[in-house]
């Protein structure tokens, strides 16, 4: 029986162009990096996002695809891309995941798990 399975690593940076912390607009932009770590080629068809500032105020960001794309991974083979999110703080977190189909149509979601939206010297 096939074992579909996506690994999820992120690496995080602070926007400074689009922070503004007199207007409360703090911006990070976050790389992505999804590796197939099954035995089966799967396609990434849609996320789910869940987006926290400090305040515990939550944005949730569902839709198709990442940044225009649904890749289509074979065993071993990694697609990475960047995005960006906007909180109300100057720390939050993100955690999501993301909805995926083998090519036998086996349906399975690939786990982000949570990570800190943080300038790298703001956190103890």
């Amino acid at each position: 029986m096939a074992h579909p399975q996506f690994s999820c690593k992120v690496q995080v940076q602070v926007l400074p162009e689009q922070t503004a912390p007199s207007e409360a607009q703090y911006a990070f932009s976050y790389t992505i990096t999804i590796t197939n770590t099954g035995d089966i080629a799967a396609q990434l068809i849609a996320r789910h996002w869940l987006i926290v500032d400090a305040h515990g105020d939550e944005q949730a960001v569902n839709g198709l695809a990442v940044v225009g794309h649904q890749p289509h991974l074979q065993p071993g083979e990694s697609f990475q891309y960047s995005s960006w999110a906007q909180i109300s703080t100057p720390q939050g977190s993100m955690r999501g995941r993301y909805l995926c189909v083998t090519d036998d149509a086996e349906i399975f979601y690939a786990e982000v798990p949570e990570f800190i939206l943080a300038e790298a010297g703001s956190l103890h």
